[in-house]
């Protein structure tokens, strides 16, 4: 009876030993740009909100500027359980969806608060759950805002862009994008950038106007035009399994925090867009190029037919509620 009652109480006194040294969770979150830019800000304010309400009980470890995985392997990497949670550009879902394809379409969101709009409708969510049948939980989107075009000499219209090489995101869209303006589009990692313009491997690429500056891309790059002509958004995502299998009250917060912190990144995206446009200006290092209507137009007009391309892939409900989204 003694050796009963000692060996429950050993049991007892393990299994709360085992409790009182339980080791919180950790949650390593992998992105590829600098802290300063709107995904680096979202990143940080999410592990504050974590620190603070999920104490002993989450570790959050921000891992910024490629540390860790590039955006064209991050994905697996959270397949594999590597990495919890990352922030790719929706361009690097093609593997998993091509629904996503969508947000690559030139010209199809006059501003961001287009985007937005759709982004928030049943359509813009259901996108969200296309990338569920291959493992992985998109739990929102995280703006970064209109992309623009640099290069190594002035853009004004279409025909400026013939015989150039812009580095472009791996994505089929943005490929046709630049065959439509009988460009040369190479597909090559966010961080190799700055080096292939400075070396001159390439003429120009696009980018945003927080990408463009907190890269310092408009150091080696005499000319950008403000064309305003793409969308460079993220999905917030972690793999099915990591995510489905949190207790349910820490998964419930994690939500909360992480909404939360990406309507602060978004904030920080719209303020960013102009002040760093401006800084750029101010800088005098580049000279930025605004499009008259007309010249405008004409970007419009050699883009656009690359929707059609695509239109059967994306659907043409999904693609008419982005257009629709553009309606006050």
């Amino acid at each position: 009876m003694k050796k009963t009652i000692l060996t429950l109480l050993s049991i007892t006194l393990i299994t709360l030993g085992g409790l009182v040294q339980a080791k919180p969770i950790t949650l390593k979150f992998s992105h590829v740009v600098a802290e300063n830019t709107p995904k680096g800000q979202m990143a940080i304010k999410f592990k504050q909100l974590v620190d603070e309400r999920l104490k002993d009980k989450v570790t959050v470890e921000v891992f910024p500027n490629s540390q860790l995985f590039g955006d064209n392997k991050v994905l697996e990497a959270l397949l594999l359980g590597d990495v919890q949670l990352a922030a790719p550009s929706l361009s690097k879902f093609k593997k998993y969806t091509k629904k996503l394809q969508l947000f690559d379409l030139p010209f199809l969101f006059n501003d961001m608060t287009a985007a937005e709009k759709f982004q928030q409708s049943p359509q813009g969510h259901a996108l969200l759950k296309t990338v569920e049948n291959k493992g992985l939980t998109g739990l929102g989107y995280l703006h970064n805002g209109m992309k623009q075009i640099s290069a190594s000499k002035p853009l004004h219209t279409p025909e400026d862009a013939k015989g150039l090489k812009f580095r472009i995101m791996s994505s089929d869209v943005l490929a046709k994008q630049f065959e439509a303006l009988d460009a040369t589009p190479l597909k090559k990692p966010f961080s190799e950038v700055f080096t292939l313009l400075q070396t001159k491997a390439i003429d120009g690429q696009e980018n945003t106007w927080s990408n463009i500056r907190s890269k310092k891309f408009y150091e080696v790059q005499p000319y950008i035009t403000a064309s305003n002509h793409g969308l460079l958004d993220y999905m917030v995502v972690s793999s099915a399994e990591f995510w489905n299998g949190l207790p349910d009250d820490i998964r419930s917060e994690l939500k909360k925090a992480l909404d939360e912190a990406i309507a602060f990144g978004n904030q920080i995206a719209a303020e960013k867009a102009m002040n760093d446009k401006q800084a750029i200006i101010d800088s005098k290092r580049t000279t930025v190029i605004e499009l008259s209507p007309e010249e405008r137009q004409q970007w419009v007009d050699a883009m656009k037919p690359v929707w059609k391309d695509f239109e059967g892939i994306i659907g043409k409900d999904m693609l008419d509620a982005a257009i629709k989204a553009n309606q006050p």
